[in-house]
């Protein structure tokens, strides 16, 4: 029996340490999902289209939310980007005109970031809970003003080109977080 329990003891000691390895190396794979993300959103599109530049909507993306003093808060603020960035990216995407492959390949590089992102953020969650439930609310009244824009454009090439630009804006400026930090 106390052999059993010295090897249990040693799995989850290993597990919590490798677990924590990903987590300290978040930063620079973050880095690295983004320049990546920034490269398909430019690969699925071709240039901007003329014809929708009149139609640009004014998002104005809450950056305050990624301007807390918590490295953990910031880290909660980008899943819960990345999870809205996901979810609108899922949507009746038929008018878009994209490229399949770097949509899909775009739409896989988030989702790999989010679920690493939730085992690092639910470990620290515990010990910080992220007491800016005003930026979560931000953040999600900035995404529904993109998603019911592209309902009320009822999801035309010129709303999914418009929101390509700003889901870059957004990657931009998490970009630019993570390398202050």
């Amino acid at each position: 029996n106390a052999f059993g329990f010295i090897q249990i003891a040693l799995l989850l000691s290993s597990t919590t340490i490798i677990s924590s390895l990903q987590c300290n190396h978040l930063p620079l794979q973050r880095r690295k999902v983004i320049e990546n993300s920034l490269r398909l959103l430019d690969k699925m599109g071709k240039k901007f289209p003329q014809q929708c530049l009149r139609e640009k909507m004014p998002f104005r993306f809450p950056t305050q939310v990624l301007q807390p003093r918590q490295k953990e808060a910031v880290g909660v603020a980008i899943e819960e980007i990345f999870q809205h960035i996901f979810y609108i990216f899922s949507k009746n995407l038929t008018l878009a005109a994209w490229d399949g492959t770097a949509l899909d390949q775009f739409q896989n590089g988030l989702y790999l970031q989010i679920e690493q992102l939730e085992a690092c953020v639910i470990k620290k969650h515990t010990q910080h809970h992220w007491s800016k439930e005003v930026s979560r609310l931000k953040l999600k009244k900035y995404f529904q003003k993109i998603d019911c824009f592209l309902k009320d454009k009822q999801h035309d090439l010129c709303s999914w080109e418009i929101s390509r630009a700003e889901m870059r804006r957004c990657l931009q400026l998490i970009d630019k977080m993570t390398r202050k930090l």
